[in-house]
């Protein structure tokens, strides 16, 4: 009676599977681009696809080749993964965070260390234009004064390179792992030859961050994350271009469904008044930020908006909305909007409007 159970168990397993590896979900394996280890992003598409649901596969799954937090929708579109049950004769249908995609935060989408990840979004952006080019930027710093404008177009390109690594896990029992991250962004005169097409601007921001899961509802929004790091911006120019700053930044995560809220109150690392390039950056750039994304039928919007949290002449903020929609395979479609101060290190006392068109190679999740 057992055996006739456990073949019939088997064989819907199977049919489930195959139907599954014939009409594989594009979201599933969009989710495995994030994987840099060869090993790991073969058992991504595997789990997409199905194979690794077939009877003949139930095997044991060690830690090198565990898959990372990849979500699916099933016909109530809510986000669920496959997972065997304790017996190992069936599979059960759990939640997944969002969050968990990024971040590893549950034990079952844990990946170990040095795996390279995703981190903000990798983009390129052929255009990025402005009414109102910052050709003469300027600072409470005398040093850091342009005196004569520079000759800069309204038009220029713009790409976005971003990973993270895991480089401490379960510092504290099972929660609590330590990430390092990356981003670069560049502003670059591809189109103005008069001046030898040069990179106007280029950040430079690697970070650290300690992450842990947590669980607890805030008026209908599960909070699934909290952090602390260290994060250093820069240009990495010199007078009187340069400009740079250094903070501590909280993270608090929070979703419901396919969507995701990222609250970020930092604090500005105190610097000698006398060789700060910006010393009022704060009342620009900010002091806190809050993202939010929304996944929706494979397209992804976000909206980031940053604020001084001061009043009077001090009150500065910014707003960013940014669509990413698929086009064929894994390539991407991304629009950028910005309003505000601060859209670079050069810009952060510059009150300007951008709006960028180009392709989306990794988004937020």
């Amino acid at each position: 009676m057992k055996r006739s159970t456990a073949l019939a168990s088997a064989g819907m397993l199977a049919c489930s599977a195959l139907a599954h590896a014939q009409n594989p979900n594009p979201l599933d394996i969009r989710a495995c681009t994030a994987i840099e280890s060869d090993s790991q992003r073969l058992a991504c598409y595997d789990h997409a696809t199905g194979h690794d649901h077939l009877p003949a596969a139930q095997k044991h799954q060690d830690e090198t080749t565990r898959i990372p937090g990849i979500f699916t929708k099933d016909n109530n579109q809510h986000t669920a993964t496959i997972t065997a049950s304790p017996s190992g004769d069936s599979e059960v249908a759990k939640p997944l965070s969002l969050l968990d995609s990024r971040w590893e935060l549950s034990p079952n989408t844990k990946l170990g260390t040095f795996n390279i990840r995703g981190y903000k979004p990798v983009y390129i952006m052929p255009v990025f234009a402005t009414s109102n080019q910052n050709d003469q930027p300027r600072s409470p710093n005398p040093d850091n004064n342009v005196g004569t404008p520079q000759q800069l177009q309204n038009i220029e390109a713009k790409f976005q390179l971003s990973l993270k690594t895991k480089v401490w896990q379960d510092i504290f029992g099972d929660n609590g792992d330590l990430w390092v991250g990356y981003t670069q962004s560049s502003r670059w005169q591809v189109y103005n030859s008069q001046i030898s097409r040069p990179f106007r601007e280029t950040n430079y921001e690697p970070e650290a961050m300690l992450m842990f899961d947590t669980h607890y509802s805030l008026f209908g929004w599960d909070g699934r994350l909290a952090g602390i790091g260290l994060n250093h911006e820069s240009n990495g120019r010199s007078n009187p271009l340069s400009r740079s700053w250094n903070r501590v930044i909280a993270n608090v995560g929070f979703e419901r469904g396919d969507w995701v809220v990222m609250l970020r109150p930092w604090w500005r690392i105190p610097e000698d008044r006398k060789t700060d390039d910006n010393p009022n950056i704060s009342d620009y750039m900010g002091r806190m930020d809050m993202q939010i994304i929304r996944e929706w039928n494979g397209q992804e919007f976000g909206l980031m908006l940053r604020h001084s949290l001061r009043g009077g002449s001090r009150s500065h903020g910014a707003g960013q909305f940014t669509w990413s929609f698929p086009i064929v395979g894994n390539l991407r479609g991304y629009a950028e909007l910005f309003k505000g101060y601060g859209e670079s290190m050069i810009d952060y006392n510059h009150n300007a409007t951008y709006l960028g068109l180009g392709i989306s190679l990794l988004d937020w999740y």
